[in-house]
């Protein structure tokens, strides 16, 4: 196995664009820890409310407490930028509108990092993804060109954004090629943070809330580091 190399370091701005709340936490969240404990810039663009995420809860009802959700999530790792576009739940539909909502969000925080989640069909043998974490991930890596070239979405021009290159796009993918390394205080910072989706994982299982963050971050800190798959 190649090693793994270790994530760019030469930025300032990152734009985090993914599908739905606690989508930031699950995985990346300890690294988003450590570049705001270093000054780094970090946006969170996020495709739906997650409305459509508790069995037993109406949208209705779902959509505004999830949003709160991810806002405590948010603080808990230095996160002040946070946008919802709106899109539905579980019906996130890959194409023109969706590429033109993340190049225009591209545009508006000008990042030097794109982070997304894995567009691939699957996480492992065995284990398939979902439509909307497809449609968003692979919509995101067609709209950074969008964001870069002023004849596709001409009509940004006209609201004042100007076309803008990413330096690079990561990933948390299954086939990782760079790490983050993390410290055990931003290890922490990312357990509150996924902790914070309360009602959502409580849903999901009887485990306590705590444990269930904990033993995820756990997971994904292995080695005290992030892994992603970086283009560029």
């Amino acid at each position: 196995m190649t090693a793994l190399q270790q994530f760019p370091q030469d930025w300032q701005r990152a734009l985090v664009l993914v599908a739905h709340p606690d989508d930031p936490e699950y995985g990346m969240g300890a690294a988003v820890a450590q570049w705001t404990a270093a000054g780094k810039d970090v946006s969170y663009v996020l495709a739906s409310r997650g409305e459509a995420g508790i069995a037993g809860m109406p949208p209705v009802q779902s959509g505004p407490l999830r949003s709160l959700e991810q806002q405590n999530a948010c603080a808990r790792v230095g996160v002040t930028d946070l946008v919802f576009l709106d899109h539905p739940d579980g019906r996130i539909e890959g194409g023109m509108a969706l590429r033109r909502d993340f190049a225009r969000e591209i545009r508006r925080a000008r990042p030097d990092v794109v982070l997304t989640l894995n567009h691939r069909d699957e996480w492992g043998p065995g284990q398939w993804n979902s439509a909307d974490h497809r449609a968003v991930g692979r919509a995101v890596l067609d709209a950074v060109g969008d964001a870069d070239n002023e004849w596709i979405f001409p009509e940004l021009l006209d609201e004042g954004l100007a076309r803008h290159k990413v330096r690079w796009v990561a990933i948390s993918s299954p086939q990782p090629t760079h790490t983050q390394v993390v410290s055990a205080m931003s290890i922490d910072k990312a357990v509150a943070s996924l902790a914070e989706h309360r009602e959502y994982l409580r849903a999901l299982s009887d485990a306590p809330v705590e444990e269930q963050a904990r033993k995820q971050i756990d997971m994904v800190t292995a080695g005290g580091a992030v892994a992603f798959e970086v283009y560029g």
